[in-house]
């Protein structure tokens, strides 16, 4: 016997139509490439979003056809993220910080269709358009007047112009929800990058999971600040989250550095802002020097890579300002974990509580998770055992685009586990603790050493701007920890002091055998530290006393 509820799929073009209905003067402001403060209301994106899905209906595209975007956060950018996938076809958000060859790879593989950029991705897109010959239509997101003259680019036209032929009269198709929405690729597998194909159903069902009081916690009374990239899974969900709670939505544009972020929280109120450890540094950098503190901002998720404990501290004792420490990945739609007090935990000490907040935190519902060993027996959550830890559930990937090879793992009922590449442990209340990256994990005569806690120890050291730990060969006990520093600005501290500093904080035999001092550590397009790059900076590099 079946349920007698009402049949409706869900689909993204829903949240939008939720939000114009009853949020409609909700604000959304965005700092724009021009370097202006743009805002107006989730009535004004659904119309607008309405002019997209008629413009690209226009170009004759197909259902699930590709759309491409090369853009920072702000309101064009939103109006894409539902004008493409309400109408059935598919965006795809383009990393603009990889390499011309890699975005050429990545649009032909995607066999986009139409590309919309920003103007200041303008000599990107001139060095790959001759090398994408599906594309066919490229579009500047700015003004008529604004459009860049003498690109080469041929039929380049404004964003503004495209859409302004249209009417906003138009109602969103209804299909099945599991349709494909929008894609991602990561460059976190080995290869080629491949893209994860989300749908409907689970970036809607993401988006609700965002919002619950144990993750992201968004209501109507929010003013929310992504300074993660829309171009990087989604903004974490929150373009999607924002229109389903009603919360005003301010966005950042290409202006990331620590004052421009600061000034634009205070501007606009911002009470939650999401982003990479390495915007909360500059952030934090900016304000220290000058005694700054925030009037209304409460909490922000951190995740993308591990958050050093300094920071958490910093943000909380300093600024008043509650951290999420986050974990997923781009085959997760992002999130995975966060990392919120259960009940019980309210009455630990600030010591026992912060050790709690330095895991990626709790599976949120929708996710489930398991670490195994070698064997791929399940291993005890016990918050001491090491195991890979293996993921799975509805908007997490099954497979990769085109079919590239099931990444799953079957367990013993035959059930897909997706293994994520990252050595975990669990404790007993569920809380996840990313020790390392599979292959980053440094194993030391026959014992596992954390590079994640041996860098958030430099990291605690006022001295220290980045740390990056790597394993070095080692005659006697196969891999031995050494730590890359990079110094803040005028900062001074030896290598010996350095490594005194650990005395008392990790085991004797976990402290780094030696620093390096380096001007720099190598990031990735997301701002994660390339660890294989700095790898290859240190050939021919060898141990104290080897």
């Amino acid at each position: 016997m079946l349920g007698l509820m009402q049949s409706q799929p869900l689909l993204i073009s829903s949240l939008l139509e939720f939000a114009e209905r009853h949020h409609s003067d909700g604000e959304i402001v965005s700092r724009r490439v021009e370097g202006d403060i743009h805002r107006y209301t989730y009535r004004q994106l659904a119309s607008r979003s309405r002019q997209v899905a008629r413009a690209i209906e226009a170009l004759g595209l197909q259902f699930s056809d590709r759309v491409a975007t090369l853009a920072w956060n702000g309101y064009r950018h939103l109006e894409l993220y539902f004008g493409v996938s309400g109408s059935g076809r598919v965006l795809h958000t383009v990393n603009p910080r990889l390499h011309p060859d890699q975005i050429a790879w990545i649009m032909n593989h995607a066999e986009d269709q139409v590309l919309c950029f920003d103007t200041t991705f303008l000599p990107l897109v001139q060095a790959v358009h001759a090398r994408c010959p599906t594309v066919k239509r490229w579009i500047a997101l700015c003004d008529a007047d604004k459009l860049p003259a003498d690109t080469g680019i041929p039929g380049l036209i404004s964003y503004e112009a495209w859409i302004a032929e249209q009417s906003s009269d138009y109602a969103w198709p209804e299909f099945d929800e599991n349709s494909a929405s929008s894609m991602c690729y990561t460059s976190g597998t080995t290869g080629n990058p491949k893209a994860a194909l989300y749908s409907h159903r689970s970036s809607v069902l993401h988006a609700y999971a965002a919002a619950l009081p144990d993750v992201m916690n968004l209501s109507a009374r929010d003013a929310v600040l992504p300074v993660v990239p829309m171009f990087h899974v989604n903004a974490w969900g929150l373009p999607y989250s924002a229109p389903l709670t009603g919360c005003k939505l301010v966005f950042p544009g290409p202006a990331l550095d620590g004052k421009s972020v600061y000034e634009l929280i205070e501007a606009e109120g911002v009470t939650f802002a999401a982003g990479v450890p390495t915007v909360w540094q500059m952030l934090l950098g900016h304000m220290k020097p000058g005694g700054l503190k925030f009037t209304h901002l409460n909490r922000t998720v951190i995740g993308g890579s591990a958050c050093p404990p300094a920071m958490i501290t910093a943000f909380q004792d300093d600024y008043g300002v509650e951290v999420l420490h986050a974990w997923g990945m781009t085959e997760m739609s992002p999130l995975g974990t966060l990392c919120t007090l259960k009940n019980k935990h309210l009455g630990l000490s600030k010591d026992e509580q912060m050790k709690i907040r330095m895991k990626q935190g709790r599976a949120i519902y929708g996710v489930d998770m398991k670490i195994i060993d070698g064997d791929g027996e399940e291993l005890p959550w016990d918050g001491k055992t090491y195991g890979d830890l293996l993921v799975k559930g509805p908007w997490i990937v099954a497979n990769y685009y085109k079919g590239e090879g099931s990444p799953l793992v079957a367990d013993k009922q035959g059930r897909g586990w997706f293994p994520t590449g990252d050595v975990a442990t669990i404790d007993a209340d569920g809380f996840m603790q990313i020790t390392d990256r599979s292959k980053d994990v440094i194993k030391s005569g026959g014992e596992w050493i954390s590079s994640i806690d041996i860098e958030n120890i430099a990291m605690g050291h006022p001295a220290i701007a980045m740390a990056a730990c790597i394993g070095m060969r080692h005659p006697k006990w196969d891999e031995r920890p050494v730590i890359a520093v990079v110094k803040k600005p005028g900062a001074e501290v030896s290598r010996e002091e350095l490594l005194t500093f650990y005395e008392g904080k990790t085991a004797k035999w976990q402290i780094p055998d030696d620093v390096i001092f380096v001007e720099s550590i190598p990031l990735g397009a997301t701002g994660k530290m390339l660890k294989t790059r700095l790898r290859e900076q240190l050939t021919g590099y060898q141990l104290p006393g080897i």
